[in-house]
C-alpha cells in the first residue's frame, strides 16, 4: 500500500511527459519542449510589441499588450508551425523630461527608440541562435513601427547569406479596421486614432473587463482626456470583425514573406 502513491505519481509523470503542452507561447514551454518543437519544424517565432500607455479614462494602460498577445497567439495557431515570444511591453512613448506624447499621462512607460531597437535586435539574435529561421515582428502601436523596420533591415543585411529572415509586418497595424468601420457608416472622427473605436470594440468582444463602460466618453484629444474618437460608438460585433481582419492580415503576410524574402 505504501508504494501506491509513488507508483501512481510515476505513471502520471510518464503520461505528462508523453504529450507536448497545447500552447503556442514560448514562456509556457520548457527548454527541452522548445528544442523538440524546433527540431520538428516549428521554426517561425512571432515577437509581439505592445506598449504601456494611457488609453483614456475608459481603457486599461496595458491595452496593447493584452490585444497583441491574443492576436499573435491566434496567428501562430493558424500558421501551425509558429510560436509567440513574450510581449515587449516597454516601447517608445515620448520623452520623460519634459514629458511629451503619452508620457504626459500617469502610468505610461517609455524607452528611447534606440534602446527599444537594441532589445528587439537581441531578441531576434537569441531566436536565430536557437534555430528559428523566420522571426516576425508584430507591432500593435504606431511608435513601434519605425524601429521594427530598422531592426529588420539591419539584421536581414547581416544575415543575407544565412537561412534566417526578420519580417517587419506592415499589413497588421493599423490594418483595415478603421477604414472598414467608415465603410459601415461610422464617421471617421468617431472612429478616431487613439483609444477610439478600434481597440474599444476589440475589448468589447474579447474582454470587456479591460474597459470602464461608464467612462466611455467622446475624446477631447491628446491634451485633454487622451482619447481621439468616440469609443461609445463601439460594439462587440465591430470588435470581432476588426480582430479577425488583423489576425488574417498577419497570417497572410507571414506566409507570403516566408517564401518571398528568400532567393
Amino acid at each position: 500500500m505504501r508504494f501506491a502513491l509513488p507508483l501512481t505519481a510515476t505513471c502520471l509523470a510518464g503520461t505528462l511527459m508523453a504529450h507536448a503542452p497545447d500552447t503556442v507561447f514560448l514562456e509556457e514551454l520548457t527548454w527541452t519542449e522548445l528544442r523538440d518543437l524546433v527540431e520538428a519544424g516549428t521554426t517561425t517565432i512571432i515577437i509581439p510589441t505592445g506598449g504601456t500607455e494611457q488609453n483614456g479614462p475608459h481603457m486599461v494602460l496595458g491595452k496593447h499588450n493584452v490585444l497583441v498577445k491574443h492576436k499573435a497567439g491566434e496567428a501562430a495557431r493558424r500558421l501551425g508551425d509558429a510560436l509567440v515570444a513574450p510581449v515587449m511591453a516597454y516601447v517608445p512613448e515620448g520623452d520623460v523630461d519634459p514629458p511629451t506624447s503619452h508620457m504626459r499621462f500617469p502610468g505610461t512607460i517609455t524607452t528611447p527608440p534606440l534602446v527599444f531597437e537594441q532589445v528587439l535586435e537581441y531578441a531576434a539574435r537569441s531566436f536565430k541562435q536557437h534555430g528559428f529561421v523566420d522571426i516576425a515582428l508584430l507591432g500593435d502601436s504606431g511608435g513601434n513601427q519605425a524601429s521594427q523596420a530598422a531592426v529588420a533591415e539591419r539584421l536581414n543585411a547581416e544575415w543575407a547569406d544565412t537561412p534566417v529572415r526578420v519580417h517587419h509586418l506592415t499589413d497588421y497595424y493599423p490594418g483595415q479596421g478603421d477604414d472598414w468601420l467608415v465603410e459601415q457608416g461610422v464617421a471617421a472622427e468617431d472612429v478616431g486614432s487613439h483609444a477610439g473605436m478600434h481597440d474599444t470594440a476589440s475589448f468589447l468582444f474579447l474582454d470587456p473587463s479591460k474597459l470602464r463602460l461608464d467612462q466611455m466618453e467622446r475624446g477631447t484629444g491628446p491634451t485633454g482626456n487622451g482619447v481621439v474618437g468616440h469609443p461609445g460608438r463601439s460594439t462587440a460585433a465591430f470588435g470581432e470583425q476588426i480582430l479577425e481582419m488583423q489576425i488574417d492580415a498577419a497570417v497572410r503576410q507571414i506566409e507570403r514573406l516566408r517564401t518571398s524574402s528568400r532567393p
